[in-house]
């Protein structure tokens, strides 16, 4: 970890290829990429719009790796896999494993702190993966998000969160707009020793298309559910008529 003060010695930046397993050729985009908001002069010449395209290519590598791997999964379960192994969560951990807070550049505020924030570890992975997308194009971006994400996937399958909607849905919406998501209750039926409950996911201003459920628990994961598909442009599974 690395502040201002610290002399940015290409040094520092042979030890970040070794690590990333791959050289640049404009080590520029490595800086960059490596350069946190706190430390730089504004915030364009941080790494934010390197973590915005980043985001994009490790999104359609993920996808092409899970649609030619489970070619029998349908879309929902896809989606499911898809939003783990780009969550922030996830990114942030790879960061850890890859130790970059060894090279990032951070302002004396962070610098002092023990740990970097999980946020800026995960932008740290995407900004390099787009740091090496436009160094050398796809293909080098690509091996090196498969090199990292492929050894995750079986756990991911695994994890029981990969049906936790709920759990996926917020790490979704806390990655792309900072919001936690609530779960709004609609309506309900039947005698009370038996009613259904109709919720709506709500992030922000948006609202999701509501699902009914047994409980209210079912309820929610089932609205957190077609938030997800909606979000990535698919069928709700469940519709509110239901």
């Amino acid at each position: 970890m690395t502040d201002e003060s610290h002399p940015q010695s290409d040094d520092i930046f042979t030890r970040c290829e070794d690590v990333i397993g791959y050289r640049f050729r404009n080590r520029e985009f490595l800086k960059r990429a490596l350069t946190h908001a706190s430390v730089s002069k504004t915030r364009l010449e941080s790494n934010e719009r390197l973590e915005f395209l980043g985001d994009s290519v490790l999104g359609f590598v993920v996808c092409e790796l899970l649609y030619q791997e489970f070619p029998e999964y349908p879309e929902g379960e896809l989606t499911r896999l898809k939003s783990m192994l780009v969550s922030g969560a996830i990114c942030a951990e790879i960061s850890l494993s890859l130790k970059f807070d060894r090279f990032l550049l951070l302002g004396k505020g962070l610098a002092i702190h023990d740990e970097v924030p999980q946020s800026i570890m995960a932008a740290a992975f995407e900004s390099v993966i787009a740091a090496i997308y436009l160094d050398s194009g796809m293909d080098p971006a690509k091996k090196f998000i498969l090199r990292e994400v492929k050894p995750l996937l079986e756990s991911a399958i695994d994890s029981g969160d990969s049906h936790n909607f709920k759990s996926l849905l917020q790490q979704h919406s806390q990655k792309r707009s900072g919001e936690t998501p609530v779960y709004r209750l609609l309506d309900e039926k039947g005698p009370d020793h038996s009613k259904c409950f109709k919720v709506s996911a709500v992030i922000g201003t948006q609202i999701f298309a509501a699902a009914w459920g047994s409980n209210k628990k079912e309820a929610e994961q089932r609205a957190a559910e077609n938030a997800l598909c909606q979000i990535e442009g698919l069928d709700i599974p469940f519709s509110s008529d239901d």
